[in-house]
């Protein structure tokens, strides 16, 4: 049986509320469209790096320990500059700020075509993470505004669908594009097409009315009271523990079908993008399982954390057994179960994160736990490349994942608790009385 409420009293946020609540527009469905296309281009040009790596290692003489660098690069500005992109969204148009986030990595993608040495790829993939930081600030920021709580499970599983259908489809394709055009070919040709996008977004942009159901007499959260909230503490911790893993697959899943199992070319494509399919088809799922219980009358903070823990207590069985077994057959099924059980984690976070934020808060919370849980990417990527190099085997990166998970689960379940939708001190704060 639902939780009674207390009625709220009248004032400016409130009458947002109701409009926000309002059913979506065809602009608003075209934009969440756009959005989902430009998250999968976001996943490409983060994850082309993997599949270019074996070729990387060959022509420029690179160590395991480099690629592993190369890999990390992109997280390192792309965690950090998080916490500089939620006051920038709370300050601009949010619409234009991605747009313009969204030219710098593609154009920076392009180039590393043209890039003939460790430090300058290095470089440009410091320049593509500072451009994608954008993104998911951006995408909590525009959601928490427009849709109501019963449709941001499906908008962000959406969201979520089209940043695994990316990785899945940038495995497939920049394949055969390292085969056509060789690796320099592909980081060009992926960077230009890009470029794309920006032509329909940009028309969009005057009649995303978004910036009307921004505006608002109460004043969004401190860096310093947002700190000191606990459920914060939690969802940094579980997007830590869980990124670990999802950045361990997108960095270094290729390169373990094609240097340890040995794929051709042409069955790594497929064989490679599996897990990310799988788990773009369970997370769209997911959110819609979790929407309907929700409508139902569940509780949205409890129905997500369930969602999210069962997906990564499933994703860390599974693939510790996916590692165990010695049957090939066995082991890439086993694999491709844990991508799905990651899948209902990975539709279900940001969702948690915008209730327990509110709007006011959801931009600057999503920033700050992308920064510290987008870490766990620079982690995955060079500590996987230290330990190969060291001479250990897949066997023991794959433990390590798993262990991460599990960090995760304590994050998400324990750390959180049975809080609900964060009160601010701007919210809870008396209204000016309007003088005679």
């Amino acid at each position: 049986m639902p939780e009674a409420t207390e009625p709220q009293p009248a004032s400016p946020l409130r009458a947002i509320s109701l409009e926000v609540t309002a059913k979506p527009t065809f602009i608003h469905w075209t934009a969440l469209i756009l959005l989902v296309i430009s998250v999968g281009i976001n996943y490409v040009d983060r994850g082309n790096i993997g599949v270019a790596g074996k070729s990387l290692e060959r022509d420029l003489g690179l160590t395991q320990g480099q690629l592993g660098m190369l890999f990390s690069g992109f997280f390192w500005t792309y965690a950090l500059f998080q916490l500089a992109v939620g006051p920038l969204i709370d300050r601009f148009n949010v619409n234009w700020v991605y747009a313009a986030g969204y030219l710098v990595w593609s154009a920076a993608t392009a180039a590393t075509g043209r890039a003939n040495s460790f430090w300058l790829i290095f470089g440009l993939r410091l320049l593509i993470g500072a451009g994608e930081s954008i993104a998911y600030p951006a995408y909590s920021k525009i959601i928490s505004a427009t849709f109501p709580e019963t449709l941001r499970g499906t908008a962000n599983a959406m969201i979520d669908a089209g940043s695994k259908l990316g990785p899945a489809l940038g495995v497939v394709v920049g394949v055969k594009l390292v085969n056509s055009l060789t690796w320099r070919g592909m980081f060009e040709a992926i960077g230009l097409v890009s470029l794309i996008w920006l032509i329909p977004w940009t028309l969009l942009i005057p009649y995303l009315h978004v910036g009307k159901v921004e505006k608002s007499d109460i004043q969004p959260p401190t860096y310093l009271e947002l700190v000191q909230k606990r459920p914060l503490w939690g969802t940094v911790l579980g997007l830590f523990g869980a990124n670990y893993t999802w950045y361990f697959y997108l960095t270094w899943l290729p390169y373990y079908f094609e240097h340890v199992r040995h794929y051709t070319h042409d069955r790594l494509a497929w064989i490679a993008s599996l897990p990310f399919f799988l788990i773009a088809a369970s997370s769209m799922l997911a959110g819609l399982m979790a929407d309907k219980l929700i409508r139902l009358g569940g509780r949205p903070t409890l129905v997500r954390r369930s969602f999210i823990t069962t997906g990564l207590a499933a994703c860390c069985l599974l693939m510790f057994a996916a590692i165990e077994v010695g049957n090939e057959q066995w082991s890439v099924g086993l694999l491709a179960a844990a991508s799905c059980s990651l899948g209902l984690f990975s539709s279900n976070h940001w969702a948690l994160t915008q209730t327990l934020a509110g709007r006011n808060g959801a931009g600057k919370w999503t920033g700050f736990e992308n920064c510290f849980g987008n870490l766990a990417g620079a982690l995955a990527a060079s500590l996987t490349g230290a330990v190969l190099g060291m001479g250990y085997s897949f066997y023991v990166a794959f433990a390590i994942a798993c262990g991460f998970l599990i960090v995760g689960i304590i994050g998400f379940w324990f750390v959180i608790g049975n809080t609900q939708t964060v009160v601010w001190a701007s919210e809870s704060a008396p209204l000016p009385v309007a003088r005679p």
